[in-house]
């Protein structure tokens, strides 16, 4: 049995969504979660999904989404956010079924200041589900780890039972990632904010579980945004193995595992930490950012490279003088170069996660 047998290609939502994450978990793989800004970007990590035979979360971080909408736009209370956010996610669900896998649509870190972003795609949630009966977006995620944890808590929760009538999933962040990614800088965070409590976790599961089962958590292990030299980045993923275990013993689950977890800043992370996270840890999600830009830019440079002779001007080339050089600086051409290298890392990151050929 694979994913395709529990779930449909396509958007998938609600208890669609908790069988795949659930089917994720048990079966030890978990899905990357591509920040894109772009269709391009959108089309190249679901057609590395598609051959690789995986399903694939495309996530839209707040200035990413401005851009999908245009940076020509202002973002004054994030209406370029909300546009862009939206348009994406319609994009998203538009093209999916083509590519026959399961696709999560999720947006990624949500701080304090930027709630008005979330307001305003948890609106277009609702209104799709008037519509449609489940929300536009798959997720969302709720980043309030700067605050105080009763604060973070609090706010999750009042979230959490308005999401929970759309059948809406939240991933929320207890601990701070560290580094710097999308404008939030967390380079100078206290050591000890980097590592998440086992009872933080097992309040969180609980208060939550009163509510809904659809949420996960960004536990933080020393995780940090960006790529840094080696030595510099003190990665635990084996504490989430021990906070399932306490969450499992305090509850009396016979799951070994009970908590969604995600796995943030997991750009630069060695492959043991990449397994211990997900296999010993039930990481079950992790995000791919950098890398991946990186990747896109490494096809864009390539290219170039090659080419570069018939990039200097419309007309003239070593083939001779008249001779015209559209095919070479024509967008569908080179940006292809940068979807294709930003499809290796996707796959990539997949097989990395243990998630290939499992649909």
């Amino acid at each position: 049995m694979g994913v395709l047998d529990i779930v449909p290609a396509g958007v998938v939502t609600g208890k669609n969504l908790y069988k795949l994450f659930d089917y994720a978990r048990e079966h030890k793989f978990a899905i990357p979660a591509i920040n894109c800004t772009s269709t391009s970007t959108v089309n190249a990590a679901l057609e590395a999904a598609r051959d690789i035979k995986s399903p694939i979360i495309i996530q839209f971080s707040n200035g990413g989404a401005a851009y999908v909408a245009g940076k020509g736009l202002s973002n004054k209370n994030q209406e370029a956010a909300i546009i862009g956010a939206v348009a994406g996610a319609q994009y998203v669900r538009t093209v999916a079924t083509a590519y026959g896998i399961p696709v999560v649509i999720h947006s990624d870190h949500c701080a304090k200041k930027l709630l008005p972003w979330f307001d305003g795609m948890l609106a277009a949630d609702e209104e799709y589900f008037k519509a449609h009966g489940e929300p536009l977006f798959s997720s969302h995620m709720l980043d309030l780890s700067e605050e105080s944890k009763e604060e973070n808590i609090e706010v999750c929760l009042k979230y959490l039972e308005r999401m929970a009538k759309i059948n809406c999933w939240l991933e929320m962040e207890i601990g701070i990632t560290g580094g710097e990614e999308d404008g939030v800088n967390n380079e100078d965070v206290d050591n000890a904010s980097l590592y998440t409590q086992p009872e933080d976790i097992y309040e969180i599961y609980s208060k939550f579980s009163e509510i809904t089962e659809n949420f996960s958590i960004a536990a933080a292990f020393g995780n940090v945004h960006g790529v840094y030299a080696p030595g510099n980045v003190k990665l635990h993923p084996e504490l989430l193995a021990k906070h399932q275990a306490f969450v499992a013993e305090q509850i009396g689950s016979s799951n070994p595992k009970p908590v969604f977890f995600v796995f943030h800043g997991g750009s630069g992370s060695s492959k043991d930490e990449i397994n211990t996270a997900v296999n010993a840890g039930g990481a079950v999600k992790m995000n791919v950012d950098t890398d991946t830009q990186w990747a896109y830019w490494t096809g864009l440079r390539d290219f170039y490279k090659k080419n570069q002779d018939y990039l200097q001007t419309q007309v003239g080339n070593p083939e001779g003088e008249g001779k015209p050089n559209k095919k070479y600086y024509d967008p569908r051409v080179f940006i292809r170069s940068a979807e294709l290298t930003m499809k290796q890392r996707v796959e990539e990151a997949c097989q990395d996660l243990g998630n290939v050929n499992v649909l």
